[in-house]
Order: C-alpha cells, then structure tokens, then sequence
C-alpha cells in the first residue's frame, strides 16, 4: 500500500470524477473561553469555505504489485485561494503501513502526494492561527484510486478525482482576526454593525506569494465550487428544461392536428 516517492502529474483531459462534489457540509467552530469574549465581537460570524480531498493517477506500464498509483490529498480553498491566512498547519494521518504516517505541512498549499496501491481513510486536522481559533477541526477523507464505474477504463492522462466541500464558521472572531483577513478572497467577510470600523489590512507580500495556489499544477484537475458557477449550471439546466418542454408542447399540438381530421370523421358518421 505504501511508498515514499512524491509526484504530481497532469494532462489536458478530463478527470475521472468520483464520489460527492455538492455543497454537503457546514462546520460551526466552537465559541472562544470566557477568558477571551472581552476580545471578540459578538453577532458576527466569519466563514471560510474549503474543499478536500484527493487526485489520483494510474502509472499504467509503470504500475508495480505495491505502486499502482501517484496521489495527492490535500485541503483547499474553494476558489484555489490562499488558506495560510487561516490555516497554520495540516496534519495528514496515512495508513500505518507507511514510513512516518503521520504527516505535518506547516504552509500552503496542504497537501501530500505519496503512492501506493490501496485505498484507506485519511484522517485530515487542521490546526488555526492562535486568533483565529483554539481548537482544531478533523477531516476524514477516504482516499480513492479507481473510478466508482468498475467497467471504465484506467488511463494514465485521466485522473480519478473525489472532493467535498465544507465551510467552517467562526462565530465571534477576535478584532485582530477581523481585520487580519478583511479583503482577503478565501474568507466569506460579514457585515459589520453600524459605526464599526476596522484598521488598514496589513499587506504581506511574501506570506501571499508563498501561499498563492493558483499556479499548483493540479488546479486544472480541480472542481469548480463557485457560486458564478452554480449560477451558469443552473441556467444552463433552467434552459434545457425550457427546451424540453417546448419540444413536448410541439409534439402534443402535431398529435392534436393529426387527431382532428379523425374528429371530424367520427362527427359525420355519428350523423348517418
């Protein structure tokens, strides 16, 4: 099942999608200790929305008894956005049967590719920024290497890929929370009450650029969980629908155009 080599692969086709890409979840994140309510701001709540799970690619020729496939699980922002500004680190729990199974990524993007040939439960943890929250949140992701439609074909270039996407409210944030990441596109901002204001965001350049994954190459195998998106997929169905029905009305009028002449008929011979 295991191996310790490391690789991302990638190609121009379609991924082989796998398992549940809905909006299924939301995570409320405890409230801070009585010691620290004097530091937070009441009514307001932060979300921050995030997708996890796993690409996998099939070696093909190069596929061994205990090496059958390279893979990379990982945690990201929904829109591939930075999640550093929330996130300090990710704790990735392998199978025992790897060498040191359990796994630390201290920046983004969080993720670990490894190989093998068997599929397990992951255990994810994410541990916060000391403002952000003290308590930290487990994922269980069950890695998969094979397409859920046992008759598809395996290909080297068409990756299996499974994500789930979650948000994880933070009910309460601390000021210094607050205003660390207004601006910032990974967090979903409140509404702040009347006359509350917040000082200049603080511009870190270096931190942005070490944690951009825009440009991590298995963004193009990666599901889109945007609410542009949603929107186009809903009118583009809201469309078809329209279509359909149409269709349906031209078929029932051709069938009562055909219907009349008998009408007609039967009308007249009910007459002699």
């Amino acid at each position: 099942m295991t191996n310790s080599s490391s690789s991302k692969m990638h190609s121009q086709d379609r991924p082989e999608i796998s398992g549940s890409t809905t909006k299924s979840q939301r995570t409320k994140m405890g409230k801070p200790e009585d010691g620290e309510k004097k530091m937070k701001l009441k009514d307001i709540e932060i979300s921050v929305p995030i997708v996890y799970g796993n690409v996998a690619f099939w070696l093909g020729k190069k596929a061994s008894e205990y090496q059958s496939h390279k893979w990379t699980v990982y945690v990201r922002g929904a829109t591939n956005e930075d999640l550093g500004v929330v996130i300090k680190r990710a704790v990735f729990q392998l199978h025992s049967s790897f060498n040191s199974p359990t796994r630390i990524v201290e920046t983004p993007p969080f993720e670990l590719s490894e190989a093998g040939w068997g599929e397990f439960e992951i255990a994810i943890t994410l541990f916060f920024h000391s403002d952000v929250c003290d308590k930290p949140l487990n994922l269980y992701h069950h890695l998969k290497l094979y397409p859920e439609d046992e008759s598809t074909t395996m290909s080297t270039k068409k990756p299996v890929v499974v994500e789930f996407y979650d948000e994880i409210a933070f009910p309460e944030p601390s000021e210094s929370f607050l205003a660390r990441v207004q601006n910032h596109p990974a967090v979903t901002f409140p509404r702040l009450p009347g006359g509350f204001t917040l000082p200049p965001p603080l511009e870190d350049a270096n931190r942005r650029k070490r944690g951009d994954t825009k440009d991590n190459p298995l963004t193009q195998w990666f599901m889109n969980f945007s609410e542009a998106d949603e929107l186009l997929q809903l009118a583009a169905a809201r469309q078809q629908v329209q279509a359909h029905i149409a269709k349906l009305r031209r078929q029932i009028s051709l069938i009562d155009a055909q219907r009349q002449p008998l009408k007609s008929c039967s009308d007249q011979l009910n007459l002699l």
